[in-house]
């Protein structure tokens, strides 16, 4: 089968095509055709650093397709069925590839009205402003909820997400993305490269950072007491903790999970019309490079795909 794999770290020109072995399904795994992979940030990083993938490397988590086969105990899924999911996080999956085998349960049926390339991105993404907006901040109808980056990958299902969960919602995003924004749901959004945040706004609830640096102090600030951060961006965050509790505030750095009931849980959203997942770009597999570098200019609306 075709994959991308690197025997190197760098750019994205350490990306290559190449001819493996398909894989088997183990015990209570599925064997995915895949059809469309989303690309993450993650998937840069790991690229530059290795971080907890082996050698050689093999990219990506998100994926959607048809099951090939089903190993021995797998009972949830049969061949021919649609799914969709982010198999194995934070462990290599590498789902830059025409078959993937994964854990049935890591993986959850595919909405009849999302298409492969849609579906491909919900996964990671989803999931992320999912267990950071329900699982840890609980947000309730009615709360005041800041989402960074509210355009981008994580950040325009985060908005969604709060909407659909009853909130009030504020995004921060470029001004070119402002109307894409308001039409996610946003009810206030500023644009941060002419106003700061951290002066304009104050006693807000929640708050999901993708984006961390100086981004996390500066967010604290705003929080009401009691009110909590879900930090996003690097595991040198969980400084934050410490800072948010002398302040009588909360803040968490979350690292998403693979979950089942998440999955069917956002699928339920799309179901419902009250989630979309936007493409910003469509690539082939052999255009994997190209597609590392558009989402590392940060300037896109929504996921970037790959299909096969």
């Amino acid at each position: 089968m075709r994959a991308i794999e690197q025997d190197r770290l760098g750019g994205p020109e350490v990306l290559n095509l190449v001819e493996v072995d398909r894989p088997e399904p183990g015990p209570a795994e599925v064997l995915v055709r895949v059809h469309a992979v989303g690309v993450n940030p993650t998937d840069f990083w790991h690229r530059e650093t290795g971080g907890l993938l082996g050698r050689p490397v093999r990219l990506g988590w998100d994926l959607s397709g048809v099951v090939e086969a089903a190993g021995v105990g797998a009972a949830l899924f049969r061949p021919g069925d649609e799914v969709f999911g982010m198999p194995r996080l934070p462990q290599p999956a590498g789902t830059y590839a025409e078959y993937v085998a994964a854990p049935s349960r890591h993986l959850a049926r595919k909405p009849a009205g999302l298409s492969h390339v849609q579906a491909a991105g919900l996964g990671l993404a989803g999931l992320t402003a999912w267990q950071a907006l329900v699982d840890v901040a609980d947000v309730q109808p009615g709360q005041r909820v800041l989402v960074h980056a509210a355009a981008g990958g994580v950040g325009h299902l985060a908005v969604q997400i709060a909407k659909a969960r009853g909130a009030h919602v504020i995004g921060t995003a470029s001004a070119a993305k402002h109307a894409f924004v308001r039409g996610l749901g946003a009810d206030e959004v500023i644009d941060y490269t002419t106003t700061d945040f951290a002066e304009r706004l104050h006693d807000l609830d929640v708050i999901v950072d993708s984006i961390g640096g100086e981004y996390g102090p500066r967010s604290l600030r705003t929080l009401r007491p009691g009110g909590i951060l879900v930090a996003l961006a690097s595991p040198a965050e969980t400084y934050l903790e410490e800072a948010a509790a002398r302040q009588g505030k909360r803040a968490r750095f979350m690292i998403v999970e693979p979950d089942a009931a998440g999955l069917s849980s956002l699928a339920g959203l799309v179901g419902t019309r009250q989630l979309r997942v936007e493409v910003d770009a469509v690539l082939p597999l052999e255009q994997v490079a190209k597609a590392h570098q558009i989402g590392q200019t940060g300037r896109t609306k929504g996921k970037i795909i790959l299909t096969l």
